[in-house]
C-alpha cells in the first residue's frame, strides 16, 4: 500500500471518529437532561412573602375600663377579744352556754357557788345598820351638847361629843363601803359576757374550783365586724395620704379573696392606720373593717386584699397577643390600614390585665390591629383579614362548647 493510500484511510478514520464522538456527546447530553433537573433561578423569600397577601386575625381597638387592682397579703383579726377571768373564787355550779356558741354582751355564762358571798353581804348589811344606829345616837348627844347652857358643861365635853359624832359618821361610810365590796363579790359569782362574739373552749366545767390566779375560763372573740390589716410601704403610704387630701382615697374599692380563691361578697371600709412605721420593714399597718355576717372571715387567718377604683378610667384596649417588640426598643402593634396593608406602630401601654392592654398613646378606638399571624408580617404587606377565634376575652358573652 502506498503512502497516499495510507494517508487517505487515516483521514477517513479521523472524520468517522469525530462523527461518532459528536453523536455520543449528544446522546449523553440528552440523557443527562432527563436525569438531572434543570436548575431554576433563586427566589428571594422576603420578595415572595411581600408579593402574596398574608392571612391574619384582626380585631378593633375597643374602649375598656382599666381597673388593675393592687394586691396585698392581709391578716384577719377581731376588733375585740376578751379572756374571761373569774373575779372571785369558788366552785362552778352551772354553765349557761355551749362551747363555740355566739353570745351577746350581758349573757350569763358561768354561775359560781355564792353562798359564802351572800353571807358576807348579810353581815355587811348588819354592820351598816349598827353603824347608822350609833351615828344617830352620837348625833343626838352632840346636838344636846351644842344646845346646853355653857355654864353647865365644859368645853372638853363639847369636844368629845363632836368627835364621837364625826367618828360615828365615818363608821357609817366605812360600813357602806364594806357592803359595796361584798355585793360586788356576790355579783361576780355570776360570770357574764362583756362583749358580743363567739366563745371558745372552756378551761373549766361544772364542779371545778376556779380563782383569778388560775387563769382564764374561756375567750370571746368578736366576729362581726372583722378587722383586716395589711402592711403598706412608706412610699405607698405617702401616696395614699396625698390621695386622701385630694379626696381620691374614698373612691377605692376594697375586696377580699378567701383562701379557696373565691371573692368575698362584702366590701370593706377604712378603719384606721397605725401610729408608727416599722423600723425593720419600712411599712405601716393599715386596717380595714369588713362585715362578717356569715363568719367566713376567721380570726388570725390570711386573705388577699384587692384594692382598685370604684369608677375606673377607660382606654382604647387591644388583646395582649397584639403587642410586639419594636426594632429600636419599646413595644408596638401591627395596624391594618384602609388599603389593606399593615404598618408597625409604636405605642405606650399600661400593664396588661385580664388579657388586655390599655393604650396610652399611639392607637385610637376602632383602629384594626393584628392579633394572630404577626410573625411573617412586613411593613406595607397586603393582608387578608379573618375574624379571631372566639374566646372569653375577645367575644362578649362567649360560652365554651360543652362536650358530652
Amino acid at each position: 500500500m502506498t503512502n497516499n493510500e495510507k494517508e487517505g484511510k487515516s483521514a477517513i478514520g479521523s472524520v468517522i471518529g469525530t462523527i461518532v464522538l459528536a453523536v455520543v456527546c449528544a446522546v449523553g447530553g440528552w440523557i443527562a437532561r432527563e436525569i438531572v433537573p434543570e436548575k431554576k433561578p433563586a427566589v428571594n423569600p422576603m420578595a415572595a412573602m411581600a408579593g402574596a397577601p398574608q392571612t391574619v386575625a384582626v380585631t378593633n381597638a375597643q374602649m375598656r375600663a382599666y381597673n388593675r387592682p393592687e394586691t396585698f397579703v392581709a391578716h384577719a383579726e377581731p376588733v375585740q377579744e376578751v379572756d374571761l377571768l373569774p373575779q372571785v373564787d369558788g366552785y362552778i355550779l352551772e354553765m349557761k352556754f355551749k362551747e363555740g356558741d355566739t353570745v351577746k354582751a350581758g349573757d350569763l355564762l358561768y354561775v359560781l357557788d355564792d353562798e359564802r358571798y351572800r353571807a358576807v353581804v348579810n353581815q355587811r348589811k348588819a354592820d351598816l345598820e349598827a353603824a347608822e344606829a350609833e351615828a344617830r345616837r352620837a348625833k343626838r348627844y352632840y346636838e344636846r351638847m351644842q344646845n346646853a347652857d355653857e355654864r353647865g358643861i365644859t368645853q372638853l365635853e363639847r369636844d368629845n361629843a363632836e368627835a364621837a359624832n364625826d367618828s360615828a359618821a365615818a363608821a357609817v361610810l366605812q360600813a357602806k363601803a364594806n357592803l359595796v365590796v361584798a355585793e360586788y363579790d356576790l355579783k361576780k359569782a355570776k360570770v357574764v359576757a362583756p362583749i358580743s362574739g363567739q366563745i371558745g373552749k372552756s378551761s373549766a366545767h361544772v364542779g371545778d374550783y376556779v380563782a383569778p390566779s388560775k387563769g382564764a375560763l374561756a375567750k370571746i372573740v368578736q366576729i362581726d365586724p372583722m378587722r383586716v390589716s395589711f402592711p403598706m410601704t412608706d412610699r405607698a403610704y405617702i401616696a395614699w395620704r396625698e390621695a386622701q387630701k385630694r379626696g381620691e382615697a374614698e373612691s377605692m374599692r376594697l375586696r377580699l379573696t378567701l383562701a379557696d380563691g373565691s371573692e368575698y361578697a362584702e366590701r370593706g371600709e377604712w378603719d384606721f392606720d397605725d401610729n408608727e412605721m416599722s423600723a425593720s420593714t419600712a411599712t405601716i399597718q393599715m386596717r380595714l373593717s369588713f362585715p362578717n355576717p356569715d363568719r367566713l372571715l376567721i380570726p388570725n387567718s390570711y386573705v388577699t386584699l384587692l384594692a382598685d377604683l370604684q369608677n375606673p378610667p377607660s382606654y382604647p384596649s387591644v388583646p395582649q397577643s397584639a403587642i410586639c417588640d419594636m426594632p429600636g426598643g419599646g413595644v408596638g402593634v401591627w395596624v391594618v390600614k384602609d388599603d389593606g396593608t399593615v404598618e408597625r406602630r409604636a405605642v405606650k401601654t399600661r400593664d396588661a390585665y385580664l388579657g388586655w392592654c390599655p393604650m396610652l398613646e399611639g392607637l385610637k378606638e376602632g383602629e384594626r390591629v393584628v392579633i394572630s399571624g404577626v410573625a411573617k408580617l412586613q411593613p406595607g404587606m397586603k393582608v387578608v383579614e379573618v375574624s379571631p377565634t372566639p374566646n372569653e376575652d375577645i367575644t362578649p358573652g362567649f360560652k365554651p362548647t360543652v362536650e358530652d
